[in-house]
């Protein structure tokens, strides 16, 4: 019987080209001289660490790093940006998580979405990920379909399709 999986990964290298060239961005531009800015990637705690000296160059380095995951094809929906925290000499720091794996409760809303759309196939829950199973392949590429089309906390990547 033919089957996928529903996940939810990041490509830790491609997170980490977007933060270096976010930084070589800020590097050569002219409202960021003169102000100590760091950035740096976290990757066994799987978050992103920014210091800098206001919430205004805060914003700024935010958008550029949204656009960077965007360019790379990173989907912006893996930052989860916590509070901006005043930090030593008048700078600002933020921590960004990295949002990875599919939660239980977004599972369950995943699963009570693919039997509500009619279509025979079996979801299963199984750790951070949804495994889906049909007779055909019609009905898994219709649901793959039916779930792009709804808005998801995470981004969803579909792997594991054996027939």
């Amino acid at each position: 019987m033919p089957s996928l999986d529903i996940v939810s990964t990041v490509d830790i290298q491609m997170l980490d080209n977007a933060v270096n060239n976010v930084k070589r961005e800020i590097a050569t531009r002219y409202d960021f001289r003169n102000v100590n800015t760091e950035i740096t990637l976290d990757r066994k705690e799987k978050e992103i660490h920014i210091a800098t000296g206001d919430e205004m160059k805060m914003k700024a380095i935010m958008e550029i790093l949204i656009g960077q995951c965007t360019r790379l094809k990173l989907d912006p929906k893996i930052l989860e940006p916590q509070k901006v925290e005043a930090a030593t000499q008048n700078t600002v720091r933020r921590d960004i998580k990295i949002k990875e794996g599919i939660s239980r409760e977004m599972a369950q809303k995943m699963v009570k979405s693919i039997k509500a759309s009619g279509l025979k196939v079996q979801p299963a829950i199984q750790d951070d990920q949804v495994r889906v199973t049909g007779k055909q392949i019609d009905d898994l590429q219709s649901m793959m379909q039916q779930l792009r089309e709804q808005e998801w906390d995470v981004p969803l990547q579909f792997v594991n399709m054996k027939r």
